[in-house]
Order: structure tokens, then sequence, then C-alpha cells
């Protein structure tokens, strides 16, 4: 059955666009670096259970999620390699994240201290990875703090330093010498950690626009994100990278209807027909993930063209102008996100509109509306 006649709206997530950026993040990172895929915050959006599992098919050597509960999710999909908590844990998952292999990024002292004793009563030892703050000012501990959490380090028994890791803060701007500044600290204090006897598997720094714009040799591991689901770190990068798009959303015309010139649409009345015109009723609105920052300015894709939104965008409902669509007809499809024929609307599109990045478009996708996945290998 077509999804058309099965779901009013949904999403599809083309996973062999997936292959093919991963394979783009494999060629760029080259035989001595390994591939840690970031599929945090639902993939992005597109669903982490059956994108990691393409991921892990595809040959991620590691991944990287949110919390411990995302974690718990990729064992339960059927994911064995290795498993990064990027954004840490909190007080009681211990027992958690030691029952499913998950291996934490440790940035405070306490947390560790914590770890370490649940690890031991467990008769475990733990691998973790330290974060540093080198300049992105988040979390991690910062250069004048490590030597002090090295001495701290030597009563942590039931722990393993496996990997050091920092964040850059503007690597999507290619010609800010952050980056490098950046780099240089990470070097440092990775060079300090070595001198105090360790010897981390993994130490990495690149995400998705280090990986394609800044030479780093420390590192034998990068964490591509954002261009695994096909879109650019940055309008920097635009023209350079060889991404195809993994979600597109589209929803159905639900009812039409003209209306003379004059005629006041939705909420506010901020679209107002300057002439005769044909208006659609789409099933979708912010609730689902479509930006009310789209009133008036975000476009659709009906029968391959191009139609504006009509006023105000409402919890549920979004109003769009078909008139110059010749032939446009209720259950007709509509694409918020993706291409129809020649005609593409990108998620970069959607957030210069919205006043935002892609990563939020992706994100923002209600995980009420249903995934269907293809594979066309």
């Amino acid at each position: 059955m077509s999804p058309d006649s099965t779901f009013p709206t949904f999403v599809e997530i083309n996973l062999a666009a997936l292959r093919h950026n991963f394979r783009q993040a494999r060629s760029q990172a080259g035989a001595e670096r390994k591939l840690l895929a970031v599929v945090k915050a639902d993939a992005y959006g597109h669903g982490i259970g059956p994108v990691a599992v393409c991921l892990q098919d595809e040959g991620a050597d590691l991944f990287g999620v949110a919390s411990v509960q995302e974690g718990q999710q990729l064992r339960e999909a059927g994911i064995d390699r290795p498993v990064v908590i990027l954004g840490g844990f909190f007080p009681g998952q211990e027992e958690a994240l030691l029952r499913h292999r998950l291996i934490p990024i440790l940035f405070d002292v306490e947390t560790a201290r914590r770890l370490n004793q649940v690890a031991l009563a467990n008769g475990q030892v733990c691998p973790f990875h330290l974060k540093l703050d080198t300049g992105m000012g988040r979390v991690g501990f910062r250069p004048e703090e490590l030597g002090a959490v090295l001495a701290e380090m030597a009563a942590w028994k039931g722990l393993r330093l496996e990997g050091v890791l920092s964040h850059l803060a503007l690597a999507d701007a290619p010609q800010d010498p952050l980056t490098s500044r950046q780099y240089e600290t990470f070097c440092g204090m990775l060079q300090q950690i070595r001198d105090a006897g360790h010897q981390p598997l993994w130490v990495h720094l690149s995400n998705s626009a280090a990986l394609f714009a800044h030479h780093l040799p420390a590192c034998n591991l990068v964490r591509p994100g954002i261009v695994l689901y096909g879109a650019l770190p940055s309008d920097a990068f635009a023209g350079r990278l060889d991404l195809r798009s993994v979600m597109s959303w589209r929803t159905h015309i639900y009812q039409l209807k003209q209306v003379p010139v004059g005629t006041g649409v939705s909420y506010g009345h901020r679209f107002k027909a300057e002439r005769p015109s044909v208006l659609a009723a789409i099933p979708v609105g912010y609730s689902d993930g479509y930006s009310r920052r789209l009133s008036g300015c975000g476009e659709v894709l009906v029968r391959g063209q191009r139609a504006r939104v009509a006023g105000t965008v409402c919890m549920n409902w979004t109003m769009i102008d078909v008139s110059d669509i010749p032939g446009v007809q209720v259950g007709d499809r509509v694409t918020l996100l993706g291409g129809d024929g020649d005609n593409c609307i990108g998620a970069e599109e959607l957030a210069a509109k919205a006043g935002t990045i892609s990563y939020e478009i992706f994100c923002q996708v209600s995980k009420q509306i249903p995934r269907l996945y293809h594979d066309d290998r």
C-alpha cells in the first residue's frame, strides 16, 4: 500500500541517502581515523534505531548518543558497537550505564567518583572518555583544572581512561582562528594526560565541520553528525560536499476553497487575498514541528510547484496559496521538506526562513508523525 493512502502526514527516511553520506564521511576521514556516528536526539529526528542499524551495517565504529536512555535504545535495536554517552548521565543511572555497556563522557569529579564506587561494587572497570573544555565554554575540564583531575584519577580504580575529547565552537566558520587555538590547547592538554601515564585509545575533536574543513592530525576518531543526514554544517560549505537529503516530510491537501479579493485568512488576518485566490488547507501546524515562523514566508511543493504559506501557521493547520497551480485537487500530496519533481525544499531553506539552523528543523518534526523507511540499494 502506498504511504499516501495510509497516513495523511508522514516522514520518509531514505536509508540509501544515509549510506551515501556515511561513505562521504568515511572517505574524508581516511584509513587512519575511525568514525563515531552521532545519532543523539533520536538521530536528529530521523529515528535512532533504524538509522543506527543502517550505519552499523555500513561499518560505523562507534556511536554517540545524548543519554543513557538513548544508549539503551541502541542496545535494544541490536547495536553491538561501543556507544558513547556524549551528554553525561545523572545520579541513579550508573547501574543502567554499566548493564548496557555504555561509555560515559566524564566532565566533573563528583560524577566520576560516584560511577567509580558503583563500578567497584559491581566488580567492573568502566571505560570512559575525559571531556576537556578548550574554548567551547560549555562542559569539560579547563586547562587550569587538569592537573588536579589527573591526580584525582589515580584513585579511580573502577574506571579506565579510554578516550580524550573536546568540542569546537567555530569549526563551521573555517577561516576563524579559534579552531586552531582550540586545537593547540587540546594538544597541550593531551600531552599532559600522556605525561601522567595515560595512553587513551581514542582522541577526538572533529565534528562534521572540522572533518571536512580542518586538519587535526593528533586525532584518530571523528564525530560526523549533521552531514550524515544530508545537511551542511553551515553556508560556508555550500557547493563543497556531495550530500543527499535523508528526510522528506509530506502531507496532503484536505480542503480547497476559492476566495474573493480582500478575504482575510487565519489568525490575525496576516494574509489578505489581493486577487481571487484558491487556498488549500493542509493538516500540519506548529504542534507537528512546522514552525510558526514560516507564517507568510514558507513554501511547500504541490505537483512539483511552489506554493506559499498563506497567513499564520496554526497549531494543527496551515493554509497555502495554490492559485497558480493548475489542476490542484483535494488529496494532492504536499511536500514540506524534500523534493518533488525538479523542485526541492531543503532544510537549509526552511531554517533560513524560520531564523534557525537545519539541525532544529530536523529535530522539531514531531515524533508522533510516522517515519517510513526505504533503502533502495
